[in-house]
């Protein structure tokens, strides 16, 4: 048994693998966590290596045979029963012991335990999957804090699931495969299901390059309501297309809602009149209406700002 955890596999990202000799899970939007037991209460590892236990107070009661080491996501759960991961960044990096308590009470997490590395001593990262998984579930982990969630043969179908509950994606493993510390393995497939949405310019900040990021947001009567900062997926072709567009546009003060855009987002912006629209893809909203992880898609020279009408994300 390893004095350290070891280092987490990895998934690729790729389109859903079907047929036989593959199992499927849902993708849970929290962050990975190692928990090693030896004595008492498990001490927990982030994917950096980094020690969380004492982020997660509420896993101190799960107890495992000395010398056994799995692997899951730690999430927070909305009051949907799905996972909330503006909820989560609350938890996260929290260290100092009284907070962690009290937030532990208001926003709880749950361990989604997925994979068996050790058990009892015993090296099981070369066993296959399935065989993993099934000592899992033997060990009849379900807690007030923590679970093994459900695996299922029907890729297709957990797809449409995932998609029904708003769930983040699917990871697809392959039956036979061991498991591969700290590698990134095409036998772990994952899926994200990307939205997108059309978005109207405000205004634009540099970066490493002129254009870094397009500051994004939808009408309303007071302004645009902000959505975020875009900067990813701008190639150079982009950039020179969007600067030809944006720079005749240019306005003095913002065009966002009054106090809409942070203080970082807005220093050194160069504001513009809102009439450009974007599509942007991008793989949820948080409470508050910000882009998670956007990316630019196209100008969409076809639509007007005042058209830009948000879906929501529920519906999709």
């Amino acid at each position: 048994m390893p004095g350290a955890p070891l280092s987490p596999m990895l998934a690729t990202a790729g389109a859903l693998p079907v047929g036989p000799g593959w199992s499927y899970e849902f993708k849970w939007d929290g962050v990975r966590v190692l928990a090693l037991f030896t004595e008492g209460p498990p001490d927990l590892f982030a994917r950096s290596g980094a020690v969380v236990t004492a982020a997660y107070p509420e896993i101190a009661d799960l107890r495992l045979p000395a010398g056994t080491l799995v692997d899951g996501e730690m999430v927070v759960l909305d009051a949907g029963g799905r996972p909330s991961f503006t909820a989560l960044a609350e938890r996260m990096h929290v260290r100092e012991r009284l907070r962690a308590a009290r937030l532990a009470v208001t926003l709880p997490v749950t361990y989604m335990i997925f994979d068996l590395l050790f058990l009892d001593g015993h090296d099981c990262t070369g066993l296959p999957y399935r065989a993993r998984r099934e000592k899992l579930v033997e060990l009849g982990l379900a807690g007030p804090n923590w679970m093994v969630p459900p695996s299922f043969g029907d890729g297709p179908a957990t797809a449409d699931a995932a998609r029904e509950n708003n769930l983040e994606g699917v990871v697809a493993k392959r039956d036979d495969s061991g498991y591969l510390p700290g590698s990134r393995s095409p036998d772990w497939v994952k899926v994200k299901f990307d939205r997108t949405g059309d978005y109207v310019i405000g205004g634009w900040r540099s970066g490493v390059r002129k254009l870094g990021g397009l500051l994004v947001g939808v009408p309303t009567p007071d302004g645009l309501a902000f959505r975020g900062r875009v900067g990813g997926g701008i190639g150079a072709v982009a950039e020179k297309e969007l600067l030809a567009a944006l720079e005749p546009l240019a306005r003095k003060d913002s065009p966002f809602a009054a106090g809409a855009v942070p203080r970082e987002d807005s220093r050194g912006a160069h504001w513009v009149r809102p009439e450009l629209v974007v599509e942007v893809r991008y793989g949820n909203r948080t409470p508050d209406g910000r882009l998670r992880f956007p990316r630019y898609l196209r100008l969409r020279d076809d639509k007007s700002a005042e058209e830009c009408a948000e879906e929501d994300d529920d519906a999709r």
